[in-house]
C-alpha cells in the first residue's frame, strides 16, 4: 500500500492499482479525490467534507462510491442511489479492495457550549487508522496512526498521550493546515521525543510505502 498525504486531513491510499481517499475537504487540493475508486468521510465539517467537490467526483466517475456517517450521506444519497453508504461505529465493509472497520461516534469537544456532532474513524486493512476529529482508540494494534496534530479541539499533550495509548508502529501527521512552518518543528520534536513511536511528517503530495 502507498499513502500520499494531501493538504490538511486528506490522504490517498493506493493498493493493487485501486485508490481510496479519506476526507477530501475544502482545505485539501481541489483534485484530491479525482480518480478515486472509493471515498471515506469522517464527518461533516468543511475541512473534511466538501459537498460541491464530492458531487463533482461522483458525477464524473460512475464507479466511485462513498462511505460515511448519516449527516454526510443524507446530503448526497438521493442524487447517487446505491453509491453512498451510511456507516457507524462497529461496522465493517470492503471498499475498492480495501477492508475497512469503523470506530468512534462523536467529534472531540471544541467547547462545552458547542453541541458535539458525530464523527467516525476508519481503520483500513487493519493497518492505517484515520480518526477524523477525535482521539478515538481503535482497540486493536495499528501499524500507522494518522495523527491530528493541530486543531481547535486539541493540545499537544493530549495528542502525545493519544499516540502512547494507541501505541502504533509509527505515526504520520494529518490535520496540520493550521500550523505555520515556524511551529512545525516544535510539534515534530514533541511527537518524536515523547510519543514513543517513530514519527513522520509528509508534505502535501509526498508519499510513503506502508
Amino acid at each position: 500500500m502507498e499513502l500520499t498525504k494531501k493538504t490538511h486531513a486528506c490522504v490517498r491510499l493506493v493498493k493493487d492499482g485501486r485508490t481510496l481517499v479519506i476526507d477530501p475537504g475544502a482545505f485539501s487540493e481541489p483534485d484530491s479525490a479525482d480518480g478515486a475508486d472509493a471515498i471515506l468521510v469522517t464527518h461533516e465539517h468543511p475541512d473534511h467534507f466538501s459537498e460541491e467537490r464530492l458531487r463533482a467526483v461522483l458525477e464524473a466517475s460512475q464507479g466511485t462510491e462513498l462511505w460515511t456517517l448519516r449527516s454526510v450521506a443524507d446530503r448526497l444519497a438521493g442524487a447517487f442511489p446505491g453509491r453512498v453508504h451510511t456507516v457507524g461505529d462497529g461496522d465493517t465493509f470492503a471498499a475498492a479492495g480495501f477492508d475497512v472497520e469503523v470506530h468512534g461516534e462523536l467529534h472531540a469537544v471544541i467547547h462545552p457550549d458547542l453541541p458535539r456532532i458525530t464523527n467516525v474513524g476508519f481503520l483500513v486493512d487493519g493497518s492505517v487508522f484515520h480518526p477524523g476529529d477525535a482521539l478515538t482508540v481503535p482497540g486493536r494494534p495499528v501499524d500507522t496512526l494518522l495523527v491530528p496534530v493541530m486543531a481547535p479541539w486539541n493540545k499537544v499533550s493530549e495528542v502525545i498521550d493519544y499516540v502512547r495509548e494507541v501505541a502504533p508502529a509509527r505515526t504520520v501527521d494529518i490535520h496540520d493546515a493550521l500550523l505555520t512552518d515556524l511551529a512545525r518543528p516544535v510539534y515534530d520534536q514533541h511527537l518524536e521525543n515523547l510519543g514513543r513511536a517513530p514519527h513522520q511528517r509528509l508534505g502535501a503530495g509526498e508519499s510513503t510505502g506502508l
